[in-house]
């Protein structure tokens, strides 16, 4: 195992270790996926119910993370933490997801919505240049170093989140559209029950990917075993309080048969609550806010390639650094990747093909915690996860119905997702390990 960061060189505070999960989370999921919902599930009670399962699944998933990042700390999250419960193969297989696709396609998609946007606020915009060009502009920024990283991450997360405090103020204010109730309806029940819901849980359990981001980062936290644990806590909670306002709002203000099948559906909401040309601004506003989710994952990502470059002998080439210790070459590489999704792929494609690979890695990893505590019940803990054994059953259980759908109604994306692990195994029994790497 690799001995973790000396003392100074942890830099990175709660604050920042918040606004990073709050970043990784709030984005393109919020902004995009309602439009996805509301055909299947016509009620605004079935909707909330939908965001606050999804949010309910994801704390406690950032609960068990918060134990494992205390427990077995080291930056690389699964990779790190699925290598030293299970096997190196399986943390391989996890860190590939990561260093392949697991922050590329969610940058991707989140540079997919911002060309939409984009294209709202200047008509006649390209969105896919807009797309290619916001993820050059991040990618330089992050080159420069982790000190401009911290202030530009924690300054587009708050103007985020005031975004979205704003729409919640000016949505409360506006008459509604439409009648929609959000207590419990005839029929309402049926439908937490039904296909749809399942569906559209996929979306929201995508808009809550990145609860687990600071736990990337362990080595760069001060603190870690006490920061680590309350920023995945503390940024989840805060997201599952912000998603719920903000979808009663969305549908409130706008007709469910407008946002329908659209992604752009703040900019829909925006134009119904300040006219087209507020609305143009709204999508501005919007367009800024994903650029710190693109920034929270162009920050992660990197971190997880370069730990498997310093594992492993043929990948070592990932593991260079700047003298300031930024993963220049798994930066690059990630760029180049999300540049060609961008060209090549469609955003319903992309979010289904990662939303199954991601799942099953997480799954792994909050099921070593069970394993964690059998084999190593001694192991010191300075942060035990709460409600144990209920709360990461729960994520287990959600997290299996929502793979299985998958398989079942996606096949050509899922059997995508297990040929990208098929590859990520080859690749691990072709690469030679350097001695003392990836620890069982």
């Amino acid at each position: 195992m690799n001995p973790s960061p000396a003392p100074a060189s942890r830099s990175i505070s709660l604050l920042t270790a918040t606004c990073l999960v709050v970043a990784n989370m709030v984005g393109t999921g919020v902004f995009t996926s309602l439009g996805f919902q509301v055909g299947g599930l016509p009620s605004g009670f079935a909707i909330l119910w939908l965001w606050l399962v999804g949010g309910l699944c994801a704390f406690c998933g950032a609960l068990a993370y918060g134990e494992l990042a205390a427990a077995i700390p080291r930056s690389g999250g699964e990779y790190h933490y699925l290598s030293a419960i299970y096997h190196p193969a399986v943390g391989f297989l996890a860190g590939w997801i990561s260093a392949t696709v697991g922050f590329a396609a969610p940058v991707a998609l989140a540079s997919m919505a911002f060309g939409r946007y984009f294209s709202a606020v200047v008509p006649g915009a390209p969105p896919v240049l807009a797309s290619l060009a916001i993820v050059g502009i991040v990618t330089a920024i992050h080159f420069r170093g982790g000190s401009l990283g911290s202030i530009f991450q924690n300054t587009a997360t708050a103007l985020k989140v005031g975004l979205i405090l704003a729409l919640i103020a000016a949505g409360l204010q506006f008459e509604p559209s439409q009648p929609v109730h959000f207590l419990p309806q005839p029929g309402d029940t049926r439908l937490l029950l039904s296909a749809p819901f399942a569906v559209s849980l996929v979306y929201v359990m995508y808009a809550y990917s990145g609860w687990n981001a600071s736990t990337y980062i362990v080595g760069e936290v001060r603190d870690p075993a006490r920061n680590v644990p309350r920023s995945v806590a503390l940024g989840t909670a805060l997201v599952i309080g912000l998603y719920l306002l903000l979808n009663g709002v969305f549908l409130r203000v706008a007709p469910m048969a407008e946002l329908e099948g659209k992604i752009e559906v703040g900019h829909v909401v925006a134009a119904h609550l300040f006219g087209t040309l507020g609305g143009r601004m709204m999508a501005a506003l919007i367009c800024a806010g994903l650029i710190s989710s693109i920034s929270a994952m162009t920050w992660v990502g990197p971190r997880v390639t370069m730990a498997m470059g310093e594992d492993w002998r043929a990948l070592r080439w990932l593991a260079a650094k700047s003298p300031s210790g930024i993963p220049t070459t798994a930066l690059l590489v990630q760029s180049l990747i999300v540049g060609a999704l961008i060209l090549s792929s469609k955003f319903e494609t992309v979010l289904t093909y990662t939303q199954f690979s991601l799942t099953i890695c997480s799954f792994m990893a909050v099921l070593g915690v069970f394993v964690l505590r059998y084999r190593q019940p001694d192991l010191p803990r300075p942060y035990k996860m709460w409600g144990y054994p209920v709360t990461p059953l729960v994520f287990l259980g959600v997290s299996a119905w929502m793979l299985c759908h998958i398989l079942k109604s996606n096949p050509v994306e899922s059997i995508a997702g297990l040929g990208t692990l098929l590859l990520g195994l080859l690749v691990y029994f072709f690469s030679p390990t350097r001695p003392g790497a990836a620890p069982r």
